[in-house]
């Protein structure tokens, strides 16, 4: 599959994701470990894909997203921003209301 496919069918199947360097348990870089605890602080589930195991994505998402950094964080297949712009959202209580709404518009499924 070529990468921006794989990119489009991860973004489209994941209604919260976040591109990180590292897992949320084991960022491997400040502002991915940021960007993951102000999510997980949200307390909802959201996926996430390690670029550092991921080197092609890690090439071409910033293109296709038109963001030249990492983390990013992609809510129902819209950009939303990198670190920076996840903190300040959710100082404001922003991100918590839209994570908030995404996962009732899409409930986990039950274990």
């Amino acid at each position: 599959m070529e990468t921006v496919e794989k990119i489009k069918q991860q973004i489209a199947e994941n209604p919260i994701l976040l591109y990180m360097k590292g897992s949320p348990k084991l960022p491997s870089c400040g502002f991915s470990a940021q960007a993951s605890q102000a999510l997980m602080s949200c307390g909802q589930p959201f996926a996430y894909v390690d670029i550092l195991q991921n080197p092609d994505i890690r090439a071409e998402l910033p293109a296709y997203a038109d963001w030249p950094t990492f983390p990013q964080l992609w809510i129902e297949g819209e950009l939303v921003g990198g670190c920076d712009i996840i903190l300040e959202m959710f100082q404001k209580g922003e991100l918590q209301a839209l994570i908030a709404e995404v996962a009732e518009r899409h409930p986990a499924p039950a274990e």
